[in-house]
């Protein structure tokens, strides 16, 4: 994440540039003033808005055009280039737009277009679909999934009532920020919630926390809590998300935790801002699991000055993921920042100052923090009678097997266009677009979810993109040079193209993401 910050880069758009001097489906960044622009060109149309995306402040000209949008080149968000609007997620809010003119063979920005005014209840039921639309949403979670759509239904136009129902004690946060910039403290909490606490009020969502689903009652059309409270939908969203994978070893049973309150998992702010308490007196950590999550912890206690040891059964580090390259490469930038791996190894129990491997070895530990994995949180939709298959089986508009019901996020099993199977993946950016096309579903709009899965993951100061699913392949192809942090890695089975991971080649990973979208992957 990045401060905002004025910038006055590239040419004053206020006096004009050469036509010439963008090629059709170019941008050029410019400034209007203090305010960084971006201006794009297409055919003979030509578009201004905001130059930074709406998500981290990335710089849109190193994105890239796809018609009249233009992609992030760091997490993918999408934009309109005629509205501002956003179009997919990450990014929920939109750039603002300027007025151009032609005149004497330059091009000119002109004036900053007003926003639009904020949609008032009134406006969003002139808005709503009609008499077809829902008069009542409840949405089960509030994760990723959840919030984006709530917030699209809003963003539509959407005037119905809008439940939202979270066993969460805090609304909605930014879910990467707790493995990453928070946890390493280069990010202020501020910048962990989606959206500020009057967001909810002033859009009329009906956000429950600490409240629990037991199950539904599909004939009825209700939702029962744990408390006995009946809640009426005629549309459902489920995204309860997943949990983590706790380990049946001593030290983690539930009726242990309490005798060893050093031991945690990473799921909410809850547990981040646990392990942040625990850091700040702790010399050394263990963290059990050599996931993305588990070395993002890593680095991140690292920056914050403590020995950590990762411990884990696998030879390499992600190479289920990522393949045996960089595998090798992120266990040696970790190496190189202090880290020490126990692989091949397995703890056996947790106490309160060791950890105990599988060769009955120790390991000291003030702070132990386990990232083994998540599961999928099924068994709301099981009791429903929803079909269950490794996930909550969904079509391709996200709905499930029982009328009204959808399902987004991290339990969600849908037909992958790109690779012709069904997948789940759990993946942050996943997760919020599937909440946004569901939310469109709900009020009747028939959208297709066929966006190419895309996650990030941060290590130091080493990003790794990584656009499509590959859960197997026969071929890894390295592209540029991976111990140079330059480099695209592509996953291939039967030729094809499944996924693309990148480190520092945004282009590279935005336009696989286009052509895996397009089918159209390179053999």
């Amino acid at each position: 994440m990045a401060d905002d910050a004025t910038n006055e880069a590239g040419p004053d758009l206020t006096q004009g540039v050469a036509v010439e001097t963008i090629a059709d489906g170019q941008m050029l960044a410019g400034h209007v003033g203090d305010q960084a622009v971006l201006l794009a060109r297409r055919g003979d149309e030509y578009f201004a808005v905001d130059a930074e995306c709406t998500h981290y402040h990335a710089p849109l000209a190193q994105g890239l055009m796809v018609g009249d949008t233009v992609r992030c080149p760091w997490h993918h968000a999408c934009f309109s280039l005629r509205t501002g609007e956003a179009l997919r997620a990450p990014a929920l809010s939109p750039l603002a737009c300027w007025a151009t003119a032609v005149r004497e063979g330059k091009v000119a920005v002109l004036q900053r277009n007003e926003s639009p005014a904020p949609v008032t209840p009134t406006a969003r039921a002139r808005a709503s679909t009609g008499g077809g639309a829902p008069k009542r949403i409840v949405i089960v979670g509030g994760g990723a999934a959840g919030f984006a759509a709530a917030e699209r239904l809003r963003r539509l136009g959407y005037a119905g009532e809008l439940t939202m129902l979270s066993d969460d004690a805090a609304p909605p946060v930014d879910r990467p920020n707790l493995s990453k910039d928070y946890l390493a403290g280069s990010a202020p909490e501020e910048w962990v919630p989606l959206r500020g606490d009057d967001y909810y009020a002033e859009q009329h969502i009906d956000l429950r926390l600490r409240t629990h689903a037991s199950r539904i009652d599909v004939p009825a059309r209700e939702v029962v809590l744990d408390s006995g409270t009946r809640l009426a939908y005629d549309r459902l969203l489920l995204a309860t998300g997943a949990e983590p994978v706790r380990l049946s070893l001593p030290g983690m049973e539930a009726s242990q935790v309490p005798q060893v309150p050093h031991v945690h998992t990473l799921r909410t702010l809850a547990d981040c801002r646990a392990i942040i308490a625990g850091a700040a007196s702790a010399r050394r950590a263990v963290v059990i699991g050599a996931s993305f999550i588990g070395l993002e912890v890593a680095a991140s206690l690292r920056t914050r000055g403590v020995e950590v040891h990762v411990v884990a059964p696998e030879a390499r580090p992600m190479e289920r993921v990522l393949g045996p390259q960089l595998g090798d490469f992120v266990r040696r930038l970790h190496e190189e920042h202090g880290v020490v791996f126990h692989l091949g190894k397995t703890a056996r129990a947790i106490g309160e100052r060791e950890v105990t491997l599988d060769d009955g070895s120790t390991l000291a530990a003030e702070l132990v923090v386990v990232g083994v994995g998540v599961r999928p949180r099924l068994e709301l939709a099981g009791q429903a009678g929803l079909a269950v298959e490794r996930g909550v089986v969904v079509d391709e508009q996200l709905r499930t097997s029982a009328p009204g019901i959808y399902a987004a996020g991290d339990i969600a099993r849908w037909p992958d266009a790109a690779s012709g199977a069904a997948i789940r993946v759990e993946h942050w950016v996943v997760a919020q677009r599937q909440g946004q096309v569901a939310a469109a579903n709900m009020l009747g709009r028939a959208e297709t979810f066929d966006a190419a899965p895309f996650f990030w993951s941060q290590h130091y100061d080493v990003p790794i993109n990584v656009v499509g699913h590959a859960e197997s392949w026969d071929e890894i192809v390295v592209e540029g040079d991976i111990a140079a942090r330059d480099c695209a890695v592509r996953y291939k089975r039967a030729g094809r193209v499944l996924a693309v991971a990148t480190i520092y080649r945004d282009v590279e990973s935005l336009r696989a993401e286009v052509e895996i979208e397009r089918g159209r992957a390179a053999r």
